[in-house]
């Protein structure tokens, strides 16, 4: 499908994805994308995630009146009022859960873990460490002799459980 979308006034290329409801069949959704390389599945999981984004500001909006209820000059009665709105609609959200669905919150969490990437503690380790190593380097303009120094004091200066693993990357002094 093309349509014109963009500033330019070129074509620009997209995909829509319709989407019947399974309680009315006479009910349908559509989803638009640029990102041609998407699957339909994907779209589908991305536009439901985004709902649940949407969801939540209408909430937040409407119902617990954020950025209505209190009109403020200062940057952090601001930052304090959105925290206070965001903490009550945590809350509300767990209480409506709990009324609502049979699962246990511990479910919820596996169900959410699903959609994080799994890394190791080793490949995460490693990943800290190189970027500790970069940061080093760049930042405080240090060469590799004093990099390696201070990882070895940092690496000496863990739990013996986490330095075992930091040697196991070849960070020992």
């Amino acid at each position: 499908m093309v349509a014109n979308l963009n500033l330019t006034g070129k074509p620009l290329l997209a995909r829509m994805v319709l989407v019947r409801s399974e309680k009315q069949k006479s009910q349908w959704l559509a989803l638009l994308t640029t990102d041609l390389t998407l699957s339909e599945e994907e779209i589908v999981t991305l536009y439901g995630k985004r709902w649940d984004i949407e969801v939540f500001f209408k909430m937040a909006k409407s119902f617990l009146k954020l950025a209505r209820e209190f009109q403020v000059r200062s940057y952090d009665a601001l930052v304090a009022h959105t925290s206070i709105v965001f903490i009550q609609y945590i809350m509300l959200s767990v209480v409506s859960r709990r009324n609502q669905d049979p699962r246990t919150i511990g479910e919820l969490f596996y169900a959410c873990c699903d959609e994080i990437q799994d890394m190791t503690l080793m490949d995460t380790l490693a990943l800290l460490l190189e970027l500790l190593k970069s940061t080093m380097k760049q930042v405080l303009v240090l060469s590799e002799d004093k990099v390696k120094e201070l990882l070895s004091y940092f690496v000496n200066s863990l739990p013996a459980w986490l330095r075992d693993k930091m040697i196991l990357l070849n960070c020992e002094s």
